[in-house]
């Protein structure tokens, strides 16, 4: 009895499968044809069908067919299987890790079974039974009903069939399966009544008879005549059948004449005197070729087209038996199997390399099988086929795998190239060693025919993308050759970098030196098109040195990346390639020009730069280019200088790029300094008022004051009655505009230098001063703009008006309106890469201005300790004004480390009057320690001025001091430093 599995049919849907087949994975859907040719009439469906009836009756043993294993037996009138005991293991493998000893040869990993999950072996056949389906008990699948449900055949199929063997095989059970011609026991067996209608029949007993036909007639094993008296016969029988269904009765002449003839072409032998014994209808090439591997095929799972059955085992060892029907041994098997894995793996989209290893693992064998040098005429034309058109299908994409794989580059399309080159080049080495055309380096000669061919057809889309479909485009002057062939060769070198970091690596496998043949190949070429260009040239002009420096630059990429690989390798084969490089020998003809095109472009720029210390009013070009016109005058020069530099052969390069960089740098520096000579920032900076000592008015007198004086001196130019709510325009003066001019001016260049450096590439030469000087400068002008913006510009509404008269009446608000606007304006004018530098330094100048109204703010202010909490607040919001400053042009971080001295010095004006006393003790110790002092006309020196805040500074601590508003303060300072009282 057949092995059973645990194992359920694929869905009940399989059962009742039609002609449609909508699940059938066919040779076009991959673009892959069939090597071994087609049989007319019979299609996949038809072929698939008649391999499962061969299938079937080769599976019979002593009189034997496979049981339908309905309830766990044969049925009454039926026959069980001769392979029962095959497989009962599946069950015992549910929930671990199934495999067998096919899988492992072919290295096939086993499937790893889950709690959640049903695998193929693990499921019994009532869970595919129709619901309500009395009589089926569960049980696992025989490996029969396992080929059944792979075949896709219906249960009224199945069941015709079976009747017809049992009815064939009664009072014969010694037959043998190859003596029986089967279609014409169908024929004999099968009646009307067993079909759904008359024309089902009809089309069923005409593919019996087409059967018939291709076996006995088209493609018979045995050499036929056909104008045979039985082929005749058979034609008549054939022309009926189109018409309508025959009758096929014991008494009917058209059978008989049809068994007659069938007999008379079935059972024939190679020469006269061989006994015959067995008929010959099913084993002609192709015939048998394409019913064995629609059996085959079933190895493969019908939910998961990628997956290999793990009952593999037993479906081979039943398909074995039909090889005495087809005509198939052991050396056919192996091709046809190496076919049927690369033609799942084609038709599945190559998405499991798996599959395709297992190809590699069966060739293997084949190979052996060639080597023994069978001289089968059918062994070879299935050999030869089936190697074909494995090879033809690689290779097709092989031949120009750059539109193959170059627009999905990556790890799945290189590992799918480098399995179709591992299959190509054993296909290719089986049929040229059995042709006996395998000496040298194979692998070798393909790989660098299939380089050569696929940066050919690369370079050929390049060209005709490029320049139009025909050469006239090349030489037509119309259509500007110049830029054409310049681009053409830009192109040129980032397909051969392409081809280096993406398939190179997997060439190199089977190839000693892939990158020299790809750059050689491309060489050659730009080297036909070129010669193409200057034949038509007669008169040496700009245009036609950059192309050649243009044709230059591309043969310097190109023999560097020959020379390279070259030199990586021991192969003198590798090494020869270099030898086939021809120079294009441009050089000579650029450096007549060399000399006179570097002053002249020299010549230009400093013109621009003259121009610009006459004319230039720091008036931006335009919203969207808020530069100076000088700077973009003078880059856009540079850069088409350094552009057409960039395009002159190597040896001429080290000659003349020193002086063309120091030549440009010299002008470069000397706009720089022209852009930033601005002054600086202490020509806005106010200067300090003298060190005093706080009052201490009366009540009355500072009611007074509060009622007599404005809280806070109003932003220049505002409207008057504009209220609290008024918002007030930026006050950035034309003058202070001009600055940020200047700025992004500065960043301009900056940029574009560093571009320009770039473009240099590997040469010594760079402009590294100038891009210092620009730096420097950046931070020059950023400072001095930001310190007129503050001190000079928003003077009333922060450094003036602050804390005037009082901390409470006196507050930050208004300033920080006007702050905000200022900086909105500012990020409108600025450059995007200018505004970061700016507004921080906006930033520090503010955070300056704030420190300089607590510490240096004259006789209208006054603080008492209570106040901190205010200053404080006031302090936070302008903080906060910097960090919501655009989109993060000030990261928090900066701002929190930019305000963190200044933090510390408000945090001073917490402490009491007594704890600053003994603070500016200690530190005035330390400082006179150190040496530093002034006199301040008294005995006790007065602390230095340095302008830097610190609380640990004891200037710092005596300001704070000189601006406390209380007696212990007022009386330390009068008699420590004999300060004066405010007036």
């Amino acid at each position: 009895m057949m092995g059973r599995h645990q194992r359920s049919r694929s869905a009940s849907a399989s059962s009742t499968a039609t002609r449609s087949d909508i699940t059938e994975l066919d040779f076009a859907a991959a673009d892959l044809d069939c090597p071994f040719g087609s049989v007319d009439a019979l299609g996949p469906v038809e072929l698939r069908e008649t391999a499962y009836e061969i299938f079937f009756m080769s599976c019979r043993s002593s009189g034997a067919a496979p049981s339908r294993g309905i309830g766990g037996g044969a049925a009454e009138g039926e026959v069980s299987s001769p392979m029962a005991g095959a497989g009962a293991r599946g069950g015992a493998a549910a929930g671990g890790v199934m495999g067998g000893r096919v899988k492992k040869a072919l290295g096939l990993r086993p499937r790893r079974l889950s709690s959640g999950a049903q695998p193929m072996m693990a499921r019994t056949l009532s869970q595919t039974s129709a619901p309500g389906s009395p009589g089926r008990s569960r049980r696992p699948m025989t490996s029969a009903e396992i080929m059944r449900q792979q075949m896709r055949v219906t249960d009224q199929s199945d069941a015709r069939l079976r009747r017809t063997l049992m009815r064939t095989v009664v009072g014969q059970v010694g037959r043998r399966p190859e003596t029986i011609v089967l279609p014409l026991e169908l024929l004999r067996q099968l009646k009307p009544a067993e079909f759904a209608d008359a024309e089902e029949y009809h089309q069923w007993q005409f593919r019996q008879v087409k059967l018939l036909e291709a076996g006995l007639i088209l493609h018979p094993s045995l050499p036929l005549d056909r104008l045979h008296s039985a082929v005749l016969r058979f034609r008549e029988v054939m022309r009926a059948t189109d018409i309508r269904a025959i009758d096929t009765g014991k008494n009917s002449e058209v059978m008989r004449a049809l068994t007659s003839a069938v007999h008379a072409l079935s059972w024939r032998s190679g020469t006269a005197s061989a006994a015959v014994e067995a008929c010959h209808w099913a084993d002609g090439y192709p015939l048998n070729v394409l019913l064995y591997c629609s059996l085959l095929q079933t190895i493969f799972d019908l939910r998961e087209s990628t997956v290999v059955l793990d009952e593999v085992d037993e479906l081979l060892e039943l398909i074995k038996k039909t090889w005495p029907t087809l005509g198939i041994n052991r050396a056919v098997h192996d091709a046809c199997f190496a076919w049927v894995f690369f033609r799942q793996y084609v038709i599945t989209g190559q998405a499991e390399p798996d599959l395709a290893a297992a190809a590699l693992a069966v060739l293997v064998d084949v190979a052996a099988d060639a080597t023994q040098g069978s001289r089968d005429p059918v062994y070879a034309r299935v050999l030869l086929s089936a190697l074909g058109g494995m090879q033809a299908w690689s290779e097709k994409r092989l031949l120009d795998y750059h539109d193959s794989y170059g627009k999905s580059i990556g790890g799945a399309a290189t590992e799918g190239m480098e399995i179709l080159l591992s299959l190509a080049l054993a296909t290719g080495k089986i049929i040229a060693d059995r042709e006996d055309a395998g000496d040298g380096n194979f692998a070798g000669d393909r790989v660098d025919y299939y380089i050569r061919c696929s940066m050919k057809s690369a370079f050929t889309k390049i060209l005709e993308n490029g320049l139009g479909e025909t050469d006239s485009v090349i030489i037509d002057r119309d259509n500007d050759p110049a830029s054409v062939l310049m681009q053409l060769a830009s192109d040129t070198e980032q397909l051969a970098m392409f081809e280096r970091r993406n398939f190179s690596p997997v060439l190199r496998r089977w190839h000693p030196a892939p990158v020299a043949v790809a750059a050689v190949t491309l060489h050659g070429c730009f080297g036909v098109v070129l010669r193409q260009y200057l034949a038509k040239v007669a008169v040496l002009t700009e245009e036609l040195v950059r192309v050649l420096h243009s044709g230059s630059r591309l043969e310097k990429a190109l023999a560097q990346m020959t020379a390279e690989d070259a030199a990586d390798c021991d192969d003198g084969r590798a090494k020869a390639v270099v030898g086939d490089m021809e120079p294009f020998e441009v050089e000579s003809v650029v450096m007549g020009l060399l000399k006179a095109w570097m002053d002249d472009k020299l010549g230009l720029a400093t013109d621009c730069l003259l121009r610009a210390r006459d004319t230039e009013s720091w008036i931006p070009k335009s919203k969207e280019e808020p530069f100076a016109g000088s700077g973009m005058e003078l880059m856009k020069l540079a850069r088409f200088t350094l552009e057409e530099f960039s395009e002159i052969p190597a040896s001429a390069k080290e000659e003349v790029v020193h002086d063309l960089v120091d030549g440009l740098e010299a002008i470069f520096q000397d706009y720089i300094s022209f852009v930033a000579s601005c002054g600086s920032k202490h020509s806005y900076l106010p200067p300090l008022p003298p060190l005093t000592r706080c009052n201490q008015d009366s009540g009355f007198f500072r009611l007074w004051k509060k009622a007599a004086l404005p809280t806070c001196h109003a932003p220049e130019g505002s409207p008057r009655g504009g209220g609290s709510h008024h918002i007030p325009r930026p006050s950035i003066s034309r003058g202070t505009q001009r600055l940020y001019v200047r700025l992004n001016t500065l960043h301009y260049v900056l940029s574009h230098v560093q571009a320009l450096d770039a473009s240099l590439g590997s040469s010594s030469a760079h402009l590294d001063r100038t891009r210092a000087a620009a730096t420097s400068s950046i931070s020059a002008v950023a400072e001095v703009a930001a310190h007129r913006l503050i001190f000079l510009d928003s003077r009333h509404s922060l450094y003036q008006g602050l804390y005037a008269r009082g901390v409470g009446d006196a507050r930050i608000r208004p300033a920080l309106r006007l702050l905000k606007q200022n900086l909105s304006f500012l990020v409108s004018v600025l450059a995007d890469r200018a505004q970061p530098v700016a507004v921080r330094e906006v930033m520090r100048a503010s955070f300056e201005a704030f420190l300089m109204v607590l510490l240096a703010g004259g006789n209208e202010r006054s603080f008492a300790r209570a106040d901190h909490a205010a200053v404080e607040e006031d302090f936070r919001s302008l903080k906060r004004a910097f960090c919501t400053c655009g989109e993060g042009l000030v990261p928090e971080d900066v701002v929190a480390r930019e305000a963190g001295t200044a933090e510390a010095v408000v945090d001073l004006m917490a402490r009491s009057t007594e704890c600053l006393i003994d603070a500016f003790s200690v530190a005035a110790c330390e400082a006179a320690a150190a040496g530093e002092g002034d006199s301040g006309g008294g005995t006790t020196p007065l602390p230095p001025t340095t302008r830097k805040w610190e609380p640990a500074d004891p200037n710092t601590i005596l300001r704070v001091l000189c601006h406390r508003d209380d007696e212990a303060a007022n009386q330390f300072l009068k008699r420590t430093f004999q300060l004066a009282k405010r007036r």
